[in-house]
C-alpha cells in the first residue's frame, strides 16, 4: 500500500525544474518514502538511457529503498537481480553501484546517465559524488540524493546544500536564491514531526524515538542540525551510573560476543558482551547490555611484543577462563574480530577459534553507544578497568572535524574499539531483545 503524502514531503516531490533534490535531516521523518515516490515518477517519464541507484553499500541501497519500492509496488514490478548489480524497477532496468571508498570512483567513470537515485549520500566520497554529477549528460537528465546531518564543514553541505536555488527550511518556509553562486538544487529539510502519518498514527514511537537518540545524535537525526562533533564523544559517561560491582552481575540471558581490537606495537584489547535477563517489580523485562569483563596486552607497558601465536595463547587462555560470579563457565556465541586483523585472524583459525570480521562503521557503532549509555540500556562491571580508564577521555579529532569529518583521536582507543565492534557487530542479536521493552530508533 502506497501511503498518500502530505505536508512537507508532498511539496518535495513538486518538480521545481532543478537538476539536483535534495532531500536532508531527521531519521523516520519520510524523506525515504518522498525520495521514492519522486524516483517512481523519474523511472516512468524520465528521459531515455541508463539509470542508477548508489549509496554506501549495494546492500543498504537494497535495504533501505528497493525492498520498501518492493513493498509499494510488488515483486513483479521491482526486481532485484543481486547476482548482476541490476534491478529493474517499472520494466526499466537500474545499476546497483556501492561506494565505498574513493576507489568507487572507477565504477561509473565513462558512464553515461539519465537520472540517479543518491541514499545517505552524505557516507559517500566526495570524489565520488562529483563524477557521477558529471556523467548526468543526457539532456533533461535529474538527480535525487537522501542524507542525514553530519558537521557543519561536510562537503555536501558547503559545497552542494548550502548552494540550493530553491529550499524548504525546517519549518516549512520556501526560499528562493537569486545569487549568481547558487546551483539548480531544490533541498527540502525534514524534521521527525514532518512524518505526519506515524506522528498521528503512532505517536508514542515518535516520542520513544526523541528518547533514544542523546547529545550529538539528538541535534542531527532529531534536531536535523547540521553540527559539529566536538569534545568527548561519550559526554554522558559516567562511573556512578554506569559502572557496577562484578559480583553484582544481574542474571545474563546471553553472552552476545567478545570483541577485539588488535594491536602489535600498540595494545590488543578484548571485551565480553552479554544481555541481561532482568525485570522490574511488575514483572516486565528490563534488560541491558553488559560489558562483563576484559582482557589487555600492551607491549609499551609490558615492553615486550608478542607474537601471534603467543598472544593467541593468552587470549584463549583468558576466553577459557571465563566464569560468571557464582564460578559458572561462559559459552560465548560469537568473538568479533578487528576487521584488519588478518594475521590474528588466520592464527585464530589455526587454534581452533573461528572468528567473525567486526562491522567497521565507526560513527555508527559511536552512536550506538552513546544512544545505549544515554537511556541506561548499557553497563559495565568494575573488572573492564581499561575500558572505564578510556571512556571518559575518548574524544573527537578537531582536525578531523575542520573537514567536516567525524573521527575519534587515535589515542588510548583499544578498549573503546573492542566494545564497539561487540555492541555494533552483534546489533542484530540484542535489538529485538531490547525492542521487546524499549522502543530503538532503526
Amino acid at each position: 500500500m502506497i501511503e498518500p503524502l502530505e505536508g512537507k514531503a508532498f511539496l518535495a516531490v513538486q518538480d521545481r525544474g532543478t537538476k539536483i533534490t535534495a532531500f536532508d535531516g531527521a531519521v523516520r521523518s519520510s524523506k525515504t518514502h518522498a525520495s521514492s515516490l519522486w524516483w517512481i515518477k523519474y523511472v516512468r517519464n524520465g528521459p531515455a538511457g541508463i539509470l542508477l541507484m548508489t549509496g554506501k553499500t549495494e546492500r543498504t541501497i537494497i535495504q533501505n529503498v528497493l525492498m520498501p519500492l518492493q513493498a509499494m509496488l510488488g515483486k513483479q514490478r521491482v526486481k532485484i537481480n543481486r547476482g548482476n548489480g541490476t534491478a529493474s524497477i517499472l520494466g526499466r532496468e537500474v545499476l546497483l553501484i556501492g561506494a565505498t571508498n574513493e576507489g568507487a570512483t572507477s565504477k561509473i567513470q565513462g558512464l553515461t546517465l539519465a537520472g540517479a537515485y543518491v541514499d545517505e549520500a552524505s557516507t559517500l566520497p566526495e570524489s565520488f559524488f562529483n563524477m557521477l554529477y558529471s556523467r548526468l549528460s543526457v539532456p533533461g537528465a535529474q538527480i535525487i540524493l537522501t542524507c542525514n546531518p553530519e558537521g557543519p564543514e561536510h562537503w555536501l553541505k558547503k559545497k552542494w546544500l548550502d548552494r540550493a536555488r530553491i529550499w524548504i527550511d525546517k519549518l516549512g518556509q520556501e526560499h528562493l536564491d537569486t545569487d549568481t553562486n547558487v546551483l539548480s538544487l531544490f533541498r527540502v529539510t525534514f524534521i521527525l514531526d514532518d512524518n505526519t502519518w506515524m506522528v498521528r498514527n503512532n505517536p508514542d514511537y515518535i516520542a520513544d524515538l526523541k528518547n533514544t537518540y542523546v547529545g550529538l545524535w539528538y541535534r542531527r537525526y532529531i534536531e536535523s542540525e547540521w553540527v559539529a562533533a566536538e569534545g568527548a564523544i561519550y559526554d554522558l559517561w559516567q562511573v556512578s551510573r554506569h559502572v557496577i560491582p562484578w559480583a553484582s552481575l544481574p542474571p545474563v540471558q546471553r553472552w552476545l560476543a567478545i570483541g577485539i581490537d588488535y594491536g602489535t606495537t600498540n595494545a590488543t584489547a578484548a571485551v565480553l558482551l552479554a544481555v541481561t535477563d532482568e525485570y522490574d517489580t511488575k514483572g516486565n523485562p528490563t534488560p541491558r547490555l553488559v560489558v562483563v569483563d576484559e582482557w589487555r596486552w600492551d607491549s609499551r607497558v609490558t615492553n615486550q611484543r608478542l607474537t601471534d601465536a603467543v598472544l593467541s595463547k593468552q587470549l584463549r587462555e583468558w576466553m577459557q577462563g571465563l566464569r560468571t560470579p557464582d564460578d559458572m563457565p561462559i559459552d560465548v556465541e560469537q568473538v568479533i574480530l578487528d576487521p584488519s586483523a588478518a594475521s590474528f585472524r588466520e592464527q585464530l583459525w589455526t587454534d581452533g577459534v573461528n572468528t567473525w570480521e567486526a562491522d567497521n562503521e565507526v560513527t555508527a557503532g559511536i552512536s550506538e553507544i552513546a544512544s545505549l549509555l544515554g537511556n541506561d540500556h548499557m553497563i559495565v562491571t568494575d573488572r573492564c578497568k581499561g575500558l572505564i580508564l578510556e571512556a571518559p577521555a575518548y574524544s573527537w579529532d578537531p582536525k578531523a572535524t575542520e573537514k567536516g569529518e567525524d573521527k575519534p583521536l587515535k589515542v588510548a582507543d583499544h578498549d573503546m574499539d573492542a566494545w564497539r565492534y561487540a555492541v555494533h557487530s552483534t546489533r542484530h542479536l540484542w535489538r529485538p531483545i531490547l525492542a521487546q521493552a524499549y522502543t530503538l530508533a532503526a
